[in-house]
């Protein structure tokens, strides 16, 4: 089934422990079928231009390259623009 291939991408900006990332992942659980989980990790040093723009803000999403929220997920919002993209690649 190729309708797998363009599932939007959720990009998570996170580092190691960040137990409000591991709540985000968990608040998601139930969409995790409808996108692609990317993980970045902020602390490596090819991701330091992450890390100077987001150190104090994690978890930081971006879905499809484009920022969404930080700290903690907004399910409405979420749930919006993932819809939104979903009727955009039908």
């Amino acid at each position: 089934c190729s309708a797998g291939t363009n599932k939007p991408v959720l990009t998570l900006f996170t580092k190691k422990p960040c137990p409000l990332c591991e709540e985000a992942k968990e608040v998601l659980e139930p969409y995790r079928r409808r996108f692609v989980l990317q993980e970045v990790d902020i602390t490596l040093p090819e991701n330091s231009a992450w890390y100077d723009k987001y150190k104090y803000d994690i978890p930081v999403f971006h879905l499809n390259g484009k920022f969404l929220m930080k700290h903690r997920v907004d399910i409405q919002k979420f749930e919006d623009r993932l819809t939104k993209l979903e009727l955009q690649s039908d």
